[in-house]
């Protein structure tokens, strides 16, 4: 049975490109394209693809924040961005935002047919460059047992929001104080932890122990 696969991507000519390699390929098949975000949110939960090839950088509302809308809505499709961007803060707010897989646009045509294959198997494909970047945030230093007793009970629970991808204001929305004040408090996370993005946050939170983590998330859900 073929790979139902849907491109998100305002470019029409890439668009083009990639739905043409789709068609081409002979155990995946072309559900649909959209240019932007919104039609893709009006589109995609009628359709329910296998995989959705995502852009970032959009012209309305961008991927990352398409996707996080989407997954609740289409759990079993694999969303997996294809964009021009490797730096370690679009990756990680891509992962934590449901993306299961993150490639370069210049990935080549029978990598970007193995990568779909591979999520639709339970991978998360990624490409060389991106992989690496991964690896190397789980290399960096724990953070000391000051840094982490540093952080007060509203900066954890402003940290572990962080980390489950949500915006400034759902963070603000989760706990009752106001974005300036969520603003506030991840300036200080950032501070105690010796970061400078909410990547490299996100990356610290991760190697945590799990003793050390509070159940907000969850509570918030």
């Amino acid at each position: 049975m073929s790979i139902g696969v849907s491109i998100v991507e305002d470019d029409a000519s890439v668009r083009e490109i990639l739905s043409g390699w789709l068609a081409q390929a002979p155990d995946l098949r072309f559900v649909s394209g959209y240019g932007s975000a919104e039609s893709a949110l009006e589109g995609l939960p009628e359709e329910r693809p296998d995989v959705v090839l995502m852009d970032i950088s959009l012209g309305g509302m961008n991927g990352i924040d398409c996707v996080r809308r989407l997954k609740p809505i289409l759990p079993q499709t694999q969303f997996v961005m294809l964009t021009v961007y490797e730096d370690a803060d679009h990756l990680f707010n891509a992962l934590t935002g449901g993306a299961t897989g993150y490639l370069l646009k210049q990935t080549r045509r029978e990598e970007l047919f193995s990568a779909v294959k591979n999520v639709h198997a339970g991978g998360s494909p990624m490409s060389s460059n991106i992989a690496r970047k991964v690896v190397q945030s789980y290399q960096r230093p724990l953070p000391s047992n000051t840094d982490v007793e540093g952080l007060t009970p509203r900066e954890w629970e402003v940290l572990q929001l962080l980390a489950r991808g949500d915006l400034y204001k759902e963070i603000g929305e989760s706990l009752g104080i106001s974005v300036p004040t969520v603003n506030a408090h991840i300036r200080r996370v950032y501070e105690k932890l010796h970061v400078r993005s909410r990547g490299q946050a996100v990356a610290r939170y991760v190697q945590l122990p799990p003793r050390q983590t509070s159940p907000v998330a969850a509570r918030t859900r």
